[in-house]
């Protein structure tokens, strides 16, 4: 039968038997011996297959997935078991787990008694976005004889999302919502600009401002008529992610565009627990995935379904193009920040002129990446002249990274520089420096 397999406890007592044989050419005795013995082998291996097959139900298993994966986070998979056989079983399962993970030798002994349901779970940490397939929930079960087992497939072909990393979203709203992220000694500085609500026309009277005349009204209604406007409270806020070839770069099992996903869907969340409009974009030959800043349910999951499945490409991201599309699809004052990465100064060269643009009509934060391997070897200590060399390049790509600082300073560009792993915590507090200093 297909679902019939020999146990290694079987072919041990066949060898002992064939031992036995063996041993026949010398001591004749010994082949009687090995008839009964093989005989009650045979017995015994028929009665093993019988109780086995005996119950057609015998064992019930289920695989419990959850909702969707959170990238970049341990997940928990569940199993629910529970014997139907009058005996206690020895249980082998084997799970066909999704092929990103690259397990091979995943499997879990256990144990049931009669009757007996059991819970079990085991982890995963996806490293990528997209859909995971998984395959059949194989279970081996055997009796106490142990001589085989019969196999039972569970929960065939289950397909889950990897969604941009949402398990530290409530730990990231309580401490956003206590400024726990904020640094002392904030001060608040002066609007640049303004921006203003229309809300009703209404007569003119002294003290009003007269550039807010509303000359068409006053035509009809033969009297001064001026338009009355509040303070927008919402500002907003869009997230432009870079999918070019520089984002490619992988640390810890993740590329920059993972970690900078995984920061726009936490920076997302605080964005519109805090009352302001979020917004999102990406580029590389031209602008993509547009989710227009609005507050309004669902916003989150707009944003999250735009960003589940982005990936990078080998294309040079075009600056040009990115400055194009934010000024015809961005037409109000917001806070821009720009998810990508620059190694070099001649890089950011490149493309100032269109920073430069693009912060002439929005607060811009540039956000770019410390390489965490250069920065651990400009850390340890140098034992030979190889090691000095690679210490004194290491010392000078980070050199580059601070005159990108300053260079983008210069312009009145705002930036954060910070480590891959730290991302979301780093632009969460920068959004929540900007807003507590009046910037926007």
């Amino acid at each position: 039968m297909k679902a019939t397999y020999l146990n290694p406890r079987l072919y041990r007592i066949l060898i002992f038997i064939g031992i036995i044989y063996v041993l026949g050419f010398f001591y004749p005795l010994s082949i009687n011996i090995a008839h009964t013995l093989l005989v009650l082998c045979i017995i015994a291996l028929l009665l093993d297959i019988l109780l086995l097959f005996g119950n057609k139900k015998g064992i019930l298993a289920q695989r419990i997935l959850p909702e969707k994966f959170s990238n970049g986070d341990v997940n928990s998979i569940q199993i629910s078991l529970q014997n139907f056989y009058f005996f206690t079983i020895k249980v082998l399962l084997i799970d066909e787990i999704p092929f990103q993970f690259q397990v091979r030798d995943f499997n879990i002994k256990r144990k049931l008694k009669p009757a007996q349901q059991q819970g079990l779970h085991y982890n995963l940490h996806p490293k990528e976005r997209g859909e995971y397939h998984f395959g059949s929930l194989n279970l081996f079960v055997e009796s106490p004889l142990g001589l085989a087992s019969r196999k039972y497939i569970f929960s065939k072909d289950q397909m889950l999302k990897s969604y941009p990393s949402f398990v530290h979203l409530r730990k990231y709203e309580l401490m956003a919502l206590q400024n726990e992220f904020l640094l002392g000694g904030i001060k608040k500085i002066r609007k640049l600009g303004h921006t203003m609500e229309f809300e009703q026309i209404k007569e003119y009277v002294q003290g009003d401002d007269i550039r807010t005349i509303n000359w068409k009204a006053t035509s009809k209604q033969n009297k001064l008529m001026v338009n009355q406007y509040q303070d927008e409270k919402s500002q907003r806020i869009y997230l432009i992610i870079d999918k070019g070839r520089t984002m490619q770069m992988p640390f810890q099992g993740m590329s920059l565009l993972d970690y900078s996903i995984n920061a726009a869907m936490a920076l997302s969340h605080i964005i519109l627990k805090k009352g302001d409009r979020a917004g999102m974009m990406t580029f590389a030959k031209k602008m993509e995935n547009k989710i227009p800043a609005e507050h309004k349910s669902g916003q989150l999951k707009r944003i999250s379904e735009a960003l589940y499945n982005i990936q990078t490409n080998f294309w040079e991201s075009d600056y040009n193009r990115l400055y194009q599309d934010v000024k015809n699809t961005i037409s109000q004052r917001s806070l821009v920040l720009l998810f990508t990465n620059f190694e070099t100064l001649d890089g950011l060269q490149r493309q100032l002129k269109y920073l430069r643009a693009i912060a002439k009509n929005h607060l811009l934060v540039v956000v770019f990446f410390k390489n965490s391997e250069l920065q651990k070897l400009m850390q340890q200590p140098s034992e030979n002249l190889e090691e000095i060399y690679d210490k004194i390049i290491a010392e000078k790509f980070d050199f580059e990274k601070k005159l990108i600082i300053q260079e983008l300073r210069k312009y009145g560009i705002l930036s954060l520089y910070t480590q891959p792993e730290n991302l979301s915590l780093e632009v969460i507090n920068k959004y929540l420096e900007i807003k507590a200093r009046g910037m926007i």
